[in-house]
């Protein structure tokens, strides 16, 4: 599709031209259509790569649908209903510049639009066109202090039993071959598996010792389908055949010369693994504990905002703005997420923040050694720290310094051995310190050890040091005032949550979730940004009636 004529210049008749007078200047469509319009025009070359240059019939202006889009976001507004509002909605024609007579569209050009924007890897222009607005606005530094939590996104897909999900395998891998293999090429088992899988469901009133054999059955099958495919050719090795071969991998184990493959225990199974077929990259996650616990099958959302120290004048809204915003598996850990987004941050042009406020899912040793190396703070609390241990003393009652491979215990006696290990299985690396000499006549052994052990033992990390450090800054009213900088994030992610509907996806896939993560991350933005204009707009009202006032009281 080709693209038509552009022009940033309102024509007379325009919907601007005409309606002009219905917005007063702290309208925030008319501050739409002066602060976020122009920049939208700016992006028009790199969305012309979405479309061919004079090939097929003309395209809607995708700085129209861009455009759009942020405002559908910014209003909660669906696909169907925002061209509904095109037609309309006198405001929303204003701040998108249209003109009388411009063609309407149909709601699936918005669908195609997000689709161009997948395939040419611009989902972030949106977002990254907005903080570059903010950027030359003075309202956010390349490099400021930032915090940056992660929040739960569902998504669009019911969670399923174990049954469930190989045998909704079974049925998408069975439908997919169906086109391609003739009915004289179909196997003997087809006829039996197609009207088990495909054509009948599980009961869910039966036992949980039927449920158990069908699931043994449903491998069985699964491993004669994927057995028989093997030799055939290249068109039997479709998307949905290769998820079934991940399936059957994660739930179950074949051993060399057993009949039937073997069911792999709950414990385990991978958390990565596909929890539905019909959206294979959501994964699951729990946070928290106990009444506290919640879990979710979906994504993980990495919030990043700026933190602005100064103090807001009355009724001046917040000056932070979120300088990044990443999608990611529900199972992968903060501390990845947190790598990932400097990452997508190096790409957006910001340095890395010189003060970051996290949780203590970001914080660990190593992170701690590695951050104030590059000569930035992390501040968050250490993680895992150590309860009261039956009533004997804790590591964190030992002076532990790993660097000279010394420790003191409370006794002050200083270690007889020190030993360093790596574990093999996630190659960190572990030192031990034991007290072989002091602890016999040690007259506080009853407090440090069993009676059963002949010495103490300390099993600590290479980077202890570090952990044990901020683990007695973190008990420092200081410290505990620093942190009040992290609690903001929390509002954030509500307002995302509850303005913006970033809670549940609106699409299937990592790569859509990411795209409506930037689009919820830029109206965001722009909401924030308009509200400061207006505020700014009224100050300068307010200061100009006093002046006016004095003038005429001389």
């Amino acid at each position: 599709m080709s693209l038509p004529g552009f022009s940033t210049q309102s024509e007379l008749f325009s919907t601007a031209g005409l309606s002009g007078s219905l917005f007063e200047s702290t309208d925030r469509y008319r501050l739409f259509a002066q602060v976020v319009y122009p920049r939208l025009a700016r992006v028009r070359p790199e969305l012309a790569g979405c479309y061919c240059e004079e090939n097929g019939r003309t395209a809607v202006e995708p700085v129209l649908l861009l455009g759009v889009s942020l405002l559908q976001y910014l209003e909660g507004v669906p696909d169907r209903q925002a061209v509904e509002w095109l037609k309309y909605h006198a405001g929303w024609n204003f701040a998108l510049n249209r003109q009388l007579g411009d063609e309407r569209f149909h709601a699936t050009t918005l669908v195609n639009f997000r689709q161009r924007l997948l395939e040419h890897e611009l989902s972030p222009v949106g977002f990254e066109m907005v903080l570059e607005g903010l950027i030359e606005a003075g309202l956010v530094s390349r490099q400021s202090r930032q915090r940056l939590d992660s929040m739960q996104m569902f998504g669009r897909v019911s969670r399923m039993s174990r049954l469930d999900c190989v045998r909704a395998s079974l049925r998408l891998a069975l439908k997919e071959l169906e086109g391609v293999v003739g009915i004289e090429a179909r196997p003997r088992f087809w006829a039996s598996q197609w009207e088990r899988y495909v054509e009948n469901q599980v009961d869910y009133r039966a036992s949980a010792e039927s449920l158990t054999c069908k699931l043994a059955e449903a491998g069985a099958d699964a491993c004669q389908l994927l057995e028989w495919l093997k030799g055939q050719g290249a068109w039997a090795q479709g998307e949905q055949v290769q998820l079934l071969a991940r399936v059957f991998g994660e739930h179950y184990k074949v051993s060399p010369g057993a009949a039937e493959p073997e069911l792999k225990s709950p414990e385990r199974l991978d958390s990565a693994r596909v929890r539905n077929p019909h959206e294979p990259e959501a994964s699951y996650a729990s946070k928290g504990h106990g009444a506290q616990r919640k879990e979710h099958v979906g994504y993980k959302v990495q919030v990043a905002e700026t933190v602005n120290e100064r103090v807001l004048a009355p009724g001046e809204p917040t000056g932070n703005f979120i300088v990044g915003i990443l999608t990611h598996g529900a199972h992968e850990s903060d501390r990845a997420g947190a790598q990932k987004m400097a990452d997508q941050q190096a790409v957006l042009g910001l340095a890395k923040p010189p003060v970051q406020y996290v949780d203590s899912n970001y914080v660990s040793g190593q992170e701690l050694v590695a951050v104030a190396a590059e000569g930035r703070e992390l501040i968050g609390p250490a993680p895992g720290t150590p309860g009261d241990n039956g009533g004997l003393f804790t590591t964190e009652q030992f002076q532990v310094q790993v660097e000279e491979r010394r420790a003191l215990c409370p006794a002050a006696q200083s270690n007889t051995q020190c030993t360093r290990t790596r574990r093999a299985e996630s190659g960190r690396v572990i030192f031990r310190f034991a007290w072989t000499h002091h602890c016999a006549a040690c007259p506080l052994r009853q407090q440090c050890i069993e009676p059963q052990q002949k010495y103490r033992q300390l099993f600590v990390g290479e980077h202890h040091t570090a952990l044990q450090a901020r683990r007695q800054e973190q008990r420092t009213p200081a410290f505990k005032q620093r942190m009040k900088h992290r609690q903001a994030i929390e509002g954030t992610q509500s307002e995302l949550v509850r303005a913006h509907g970033l809670r549940r996806a609106r699409y299937r896939g990592l790569a859509k979730a990411q795209l409506q993560s930037y689009f919820t991350g830029a109206a965001c933005n722009i909401k924030r940004w308009l509200r400061r204009e207006v505020w700014k707009l009224k100050q300068a009202a307010a200061l100009g009636g006093v002046e006016l006032a004095n003038t005429t009281a001389g």
